[in-house]
């Protein structure tokens, strides 16, 4: 199954660089949060428009392999009371399960 995060470009440069990505959402690491935020094919571009229109660093969106995985992926609400389900990685995303890397444009 293929998931998707938006990161910082930067951060996931560094994160290459590593072999392991640790940001869990914008501001937060992955040690703060307790896993990894990501999204469905259908959730990215409404969690870029909520949680990341004001950012005016690069983006990119990471596009996830989970049998490449070695953590697990559990769906689950954002927050309590709230319905929708998204991904979350319980755990550093290694970069050999990104499979793919899409520059975002500005908003």
């Amino acid at each position: 199954m293929r998931i998707f995060h938006i990161a910082i470009a930067a951060q996931w440069e560094a994160a290459r660089s590593s072999g392991l990505y640790r940001t869990s959402t914008l501001g937060l690491t992955l040690e703060e949060v307790g896993f990894i935020h990501a999204s469905r094919v259908d959730q990215w571009e409404g969690v870029r428009e909520r949680f990341y229109a004001e950012v005016t660093e690069p983006l990119v969106l990471l596009e996830i392999e989970t049998d490449l995985l070695d953590v697990p992926v559990v769906e689950e609400p954002p927050a309590p009371g709230l319905a929708e389900t998204f991904p979350h990685i319980y755990g550093p995303l290694p970069s050999t399960a990104v499979v793919a890397v899409r520059h975002l444009p500005t908003t």
